[in-house]
């Protein structure tokens, strides 16, 4: 049971991935290869933060390119500000955390 939620989470994040991919390759963003990597990576850190309790996952977005992992939306503290930027750098295949995240 208390495994459903991060399962529901990874499985949205997985078709998220799955209407999107076509579109970012079309565009030449990045090869096919690198966007699967980096939609991983975001997956990753998405899942790491539904694990974390500190941290809100529902009000933190994600995105990653080249491996540098963008975070942006609101925290509820500088304390989860920077314990979501710690999280997001401890998935393999991170280059860098952009911090972007408001605290309100």
């Amino acid at each position: 049971m208390r495994y459903i939620r991060p399962i529901a989470f990874a499985l949205a994040a997985a078709l998220n991935v799955a209407v999107i991919t076509g579109c970012a390759v079309a565009r030449d963003q990045q090869s096919v290869g690198a966007y699967v990597d980096d939609a991983a990576i975001t997956t990753a850190v998405k899942a790491k933060f539904v694990e974390d309790k500190t941290v809100d996952a529902g009000a933190i977005n994600v995105q990653t390119l080249n491996g540098t992992v963008n975070l942006s939306g609101f925290a509820k503290s500088t304390a989860e500000r920077s314990k979501a930027e710690a999280i997001a750098k401890t998935v393999k295949g991170v280059r860098d955390v952009r911090n972007t995240l408001a605290v309100r």
